[in-house]
């Protein structure tokens, strides 16, 4: 793997790191959606309550890449953990007796808190897998596929233990015992953590985060259209639908709705999961030249926007909610998040392909604010399209979404500059 050992140790704990936190992130998502949902919120403000996480990520992304080249990545990561703890215990402070408004308000501003959290994480582990991982035999897409896609599997039990916390121990008591699990691995990571990673150079500028690479842009297009067209269903369109189909409006009902999307929504993401780490395999990186890779990229999006499009139909065809419409949204849910790990996968790669080790954390920051911008357009369009159109008009954008990335990939060109040799 790698020739410094201590560089393994270091990748090994921010990876340890960062699948707590994503553990608690998925966790925190699901008590927030399902715990508004049932005092009547409505699409559009469940949307609301996750817009401020995914600016605040917009913005952080473009900060974390600067802080991490000017102090260290050791600096953001620790920041990260602990800004999601004060976020988990402030957020235990929500008062049932407050106006709609009032806790719409509350829950954006934590949310916002939780988004720079993860964003602060999140260019701390990726930035380390690029100075850590091995150059030869397609070593760096196997390491960032590995941390990519042990990440969502692990967000998706964090999917499922939100949704068995909210059914069991309830809303408060969920946060709190969260809050206080990340606290105790942010000391243990504090004690613990080896050397190995780059402690920053004091003549970074903020104006570097900007790329003036032509890959490393258009790149980042195709990843906003790309999380977007997830997030248009993924954030509100489906946990919804399937809640209005499985709940009988019953506590007991309830109880049993929120484990089943829980489940759903885990095994999802834990797929998905799974499917990123397998992707080198599947792709056979290891003997294809980056110029294939950054073909197959475009021709992966084509055959992702199929799949929205023909649940599209689906939904079009069938009068209201029947079993052969909700097996055929599975289906298709679970297709769509096998192409996507791919897709994701391979973009994952190569932003990291692109960049040069000097300024990585920029371009890696910019690369994650144009992915919390996908995310941010996703949310919004989530709530909104429900509400407007059901199901369909939600999977008929993001149809239309995935296309849009997949003309961006399109203008993606092999650098002449190959970090990892054939």
């Amino acid at each position: 793997m790698t020739d410094k050992p201590e560089g393994l140790a270091a990748y090994v704990a921010v990876t340890a790191a960062y699948w707590a936190f994503m553990l608690t992130d998925g966790a925190l998502r699901m008590l927030v959606l399902l715990h508004f949902h049932t005092l009547g919120f409505s699409p559009v403000q469940l949307a609301y309550l996750f817009v401020l996480y995914e600016i605040a990520g917009m913005v952080t992304n473009l900060s974390a890449g600067w802080i991490a080249a000017r102090f260290g990545l050791t600096a953001t990561l620790y920041a990260g953990l602990g800004v999601q703890v004060l976020a988990l215990l402030a957020l235990s402070q929500l008062d049932p007796a407050w106006t709609v408004g009032a806790s719409v308000a509350f829950v954006m501003l934590v949310q916002g808190a939780s988004g720079v959290a993860k964003d602060l994480a999140k260019m701390s582990s990726k930035s380390a897998v690029k100075l850590l991982a091995p150059k030869e035999d397609g070593g760096l897409f196997r390491w960032v596929a590995v941390l990519t896609g042990s990440k969502n599997a692990v967000k998706g039990l964090g999917f499922l233990l939100g949704a068995a916390l909210l059914a069991t121990a309830g809303f408060v008591w969920s946060v709190l015992a969260m809050a206080a699990v990340l606290g105790a691995i942010l000391v243990a990571v504090l004690i613990a953590m080896p050397s190995g990673l780059p402690k920053g150079r004091k003549g970074a500028k903020f104006s570097e985060v900007f790329s003036k690479s032509a890959n490393v842009n258009w790149l980042a297009a195709s990843r906003v259209f790309l999380f977007g067209a997830r997030d248009v269903w993924f954030v509100v369109g489906i946990p919804i639908y399937f809640y209005a189909v499985l709940s009988d409006g019953s506590e007991e009902g309830n109880r049993a709705a929120f484990f089943m999307i829980g489940t759903f929504m885990a095994v999802w993401v834990i797929l998905y999961g799974f499917v990123q780490a397998s992707a080198p395999r599947l792709l056979r990186a290891k003997s294809r030249p980056e110029g294939e890779l950054v073909q197959a990229a475009r021709g992966w999006a084509w055959a992702l926007s199929v799949v929205p499009a023909a649940m599209t139909l689906a939904v079009m065809m069938s009068p209201g909610p029947a079993p052969w419409l909700t097996a055929t949204l599975v289906a298709g849910l679970l297709a769509f998040g096998a192409i996507f790990a791919v897709n994701s996968s391979l973009h994952s790669y190569l932003i990291l392909a692109f960049t040069r080790d000097e300024r990585v954390t920029m371009d890696v920051g910019f690369y994650y604010m144009a992915n919390a911008g996908g995310r941010l357009i996703g949310t919004v369009l989530s709530g909104l399209t429900y509400q407007l159109g059901g199901l369909a008009l939600c999977l008929g954008t993001a149809a239309v979404m995935v296309a849009l990335s997949a003309l961006a990939s399109g203008r993606l060109r092999p650098e002449e500059r190959q970090e990892v040799p054939a």
